[in-house]
């Protein structure tokens, strides 16, 4: 009972392309989840704005095609090496909201399995969380069950622990052979009196986050009873719930009956498992979509000042890349801690430098030929005078000319050595073709292309992203601590992660950046050697994201007619609960008029709708009191596909009108929309006798007409006005 409402090949692209396609489908309303198989996309901002805005609205299903294309041959940095195209592919699609899938097969099982749990009789929310759902497994068979769980575990997943009192009701209602733990294994010959006790049990223990039933067929049980008993017991469960009924022309009605009752259904432990981790994702990268970091980091005002001096001296010189002491001073104008470093020409320049920094110091090679310097024995640490010092820098110097004759050489550099022990971590940002900027995290030193332990962002970044970025690494649970190792400052990872995200957007002429290693240890973070290479940009600052920040220059204070203060400015995705309560405070005839009767009470999906925007396609202003977590009123705006009209409704809260709240949002959007070229046009509709906003829209230049009423709809008035 799953087909198709549409079966679209795009072709070439030439006109017609995924961004147009999203679009469509995500506003149709007989599509309810939208699949796609994609080889590559190429307007990779209108992708993603695209399928942003349909990822908040129904599933999208993604499979890629050509996943082992070569990545970056020719990279200059650590970072460049390690990433290739189809992982940035990957962290594009999740920051989407979309899910991943792999094979064909996988594409149709996941989309039947959202579509079950989405829109069958159960209707199961997937709102995201950050909160790993725990699995039960109930089963009359031991085997399928431990393949199950290897398949869970081995991908990430957590079987729930059953507590006491859960083991307790099993006890009473199972034989004493039973496994008495999770995997529950009810024994073979389980009937449906069985299954159905062993799921009364469960599904009001708060453990049994997620459930999983499965059924090897038989002969002294019957599989329909079985399943009736399951299915019967699912309508007291409002939770994640699987099922597998082993076999096939036997398992055949069990099947239909679990369709029927909205119960997703495998017939393998595996395929049921996959489906699991499917929605774990899924509901994951929706939560990585609600992110809605605003392009600067929120962290200590940066001296951007200074940055762009350096950034400009080096162009004006014709150099491709910073040096090492200006790319430290880069990021400590960003707030990232680095060791201090000085230039020199020679030895003696050298012996000086060291004793002002004060010994121990180490030695580094300066060369723009020389990317890696320690693999050509460009790196001599801990020298503990200056005669360690002249004998460093004579024999660094013929080393580089026996191994790398053809580079140039330009000179040393002395460091401070970092009297700390920690972990050697890597941050940095290269440029891919298609999706711009990426940052990358992961463990560092030499052999950090061997090691490969790494995690990928697209910027803008906040403290969600970053952290989530440090999860998704293998070096994570070491930085956590164990034994007699302490925790890293996991706060500082965090910060150089969020300020390199606003370095890189704030200055396009910052094409790549290693800082390797970046040592992280209970006291904070310490750049021990940094790269940054340059190019002359195409566009500017924020314009190569593909991901539009939020946009924090668009907050303002304003004053209400009363005098009153307050902040007019986007909405983030953290004002749901406070625009739910506003919407709340409606009157009837409020919210008659303000939404034409299409918005009697708004689901929690909805309100995420109108909170979790992308602010290249849609706006939502809101005014908030300044000393109180509460909204008085919001305005939508949606631009239409094109980009040259936009329409918008507004909405106050019932006891806050006559202050001059509309005036002050409508007035915002003008001149918010004038900024942006290709919308010409400004329009909204109301109910005939809306005098209220008629009037305001007039004074701001709109001109109001009535519209005829079409197919038993009531009568309206349209609202208009050109933006140039």
């Amino acid at each position: 009972d799953i087909g198709f409402s549409h079966f679209v090949s795009l072709g070439n692209s030439v006109d017609v392309d995924f961004g147009d396609m999203l679009d469509y489908l995500a506003a149709d309303p007989g599509t309810s989840a939208v699949l796609l198989y994609i080889e590559a996309v190429t307007q990779t901002r209108k992708f993603m704005s695209a399928a942003r805005a349909a990822s908040s609205n129904k599933p999208v299903i993604v499979i890629k095609a050509g996943r082992n294309a070569a990545g970056a041959k020719a990279a200059a940095s650590h970072t460049g090496a390690l990433i290739g195209s189809d992982a940035v592919y990957d962290v594009a699609f999740k920051r989407a909201g979309m899910l991943r899938v792999y094979e064909m097969e996988e594409l149709f099982d996941a989309v039947e399995t959202l579509a079950r749990i989405t829109s069958g009789p159960r209707q199961i929310s997937l709102s995201p969380g950050t909160k790993q759902e725990q699995l039960v497994i109930v089963t009359n068979g031991g085997g399928p069950a431990v393949l199950a769980t290897d398949y869970l575990v081995g991908d990430g997943g957590t079987l729930a622990q059953l507590s006491k009192d859960t083991v307790s009701k099993l006890d009473k209602v199972l034989p004493p052979t039973w496994s008495h733990g999770n995997p529950v294994d009810i024994i073979g010959d389980a009937g449906g009196e069985r299954y159905g006790a062993a799921m009364e049990a469960i599904v009001g223990a708060p453990e049994a986050e997620a459930l999983f039933v499965m059924k090897c067929p038989v002969a002294v049980s019957d599989n329909v009873e079985a399943a009736r008993a399951v299915i019967s017991h699912a309508k007291d469960y409002r939770k994640l719930l699987f099922t597998c009924w082993l076999g096939e022309a036997t398992a055949q009605e069990s099947r239909h009956l679990f369709a029927e009752a909205g119960i997703p259904t495998y017939d393998t432990p595996e395929k049921a498992m996959r489906a699991f981790l499917h929605i774990q994702r899924y509901r994951h990268n929706q939560a990585m979509l609600r992110e809605a970091p605003p392009a600067s980091g929120g962290g200590p005002k940066p001296d951007k000042g200074k940055v762009r001096a350096i950034i400009d001296r080096a162009l004006a010189e014709g150099r491709a890349a910073l040096f090492e002491n200006e790319a430290k001073e880069v990021l400590m104008a960003y707030g990232i801690p680095a060791v201090k470093t000085v230039n020199v020409n020679d030895a003696e320049e050298a012996v000086k430098a060291a004793g002002n920094i004060g010994f121990p110091v180490a030695l580094k090679i300066r060369s723009p030929d020389i990317n890696h310097k320690s693999d050509v024995g460009g790196v001599i640490l801990n020298l503990e005078n200056a005669e360690a010092v002249r004998h460093a820098v004579q024999t660094m110097t013929e080393n580089i000319r026996k191994l790398k004759p053809e580079a140039k050489l330009e000179g040393f550099n002395i460091e401070q050595m970092a009297d700390r022990e920690g972990y050697e971590l890597i941050v940095g940002m290269s440029s891919d073709r298609q999706f711009g900027p990426v940052i990358m995290f992961g463990e560092g030193g030499v052999a950090v292309e061997v090691i490969n332990d790494k995690a990928l962002e697209l910027p803008p970044l906040n403290a969600p992203l970053a952290e989530d970025m440090i999860k998704n690494t293998r070096i994570y649970n070491r930085l956590k601590g164990f034994r007699d190792r302490k925790p890293v400052k996991m706060e500082a990872i965090v910060n150089a992660l969020v300020q390199v995200s606003q370095l890189v957007t704030d200055f396009a002429e910052i094409n790549e950046l290693d800082i390797n290693p970046l040592m992280a240890d209970g006291n904070g973070a310490l750049a021990l050697d940094a790269r940054i290479a340059l190019v002359k940009p195409a566009v500017k600052g924020e314009a190569r994201l593909v991901i539009s920040p939020y946009p924090q220059e668009l907050e303002e204070t304003v004053a209400l007619r009363q005098g009153q203060r307050v902040c007019l400015r986007p909405v983030r995705p953290q004002d749901a609960g406070a625009l739910a309560d506003m919407i709340g405070k409606l009157t009837p005839h409020d919210l008659y008029h303000r939404f034409r009767g299409e918005y009697p009470q708004l689901t929690r999906e909805q309100i995420a709708r109108l909170t979790q925007i992308d602010y290249d396609r849609s706006m939502v202003l809101v005014v908030v009191p300044e000393a109180a977590a509460e909204i008085y009123g919001f305005l939508i705006c949606t631009l239409h596909p094109g980009m040259t009209e936009a329409e918008f409704v507004v909405a106050i809260r019932s006891d806050m009108k006559g202050h001059g709240i509309g005036h002050a949002l409508t007035d915002k959007l003008i001149r918010y929309l004038k900024t942006l070229p290709p919308v010409e046009s400004l329009f909204g509709y109301a109910l005939p006798g809306n005098a209220t906003l008629t009037e305001m829209v007039k004074n701001l230049g709109f001109t109001v007409e009535n519209v005829p009423p079409q197919s038993g709809q009531p009568p309206l008035v349209r609202v208009s006005r050109g933006l140039r």
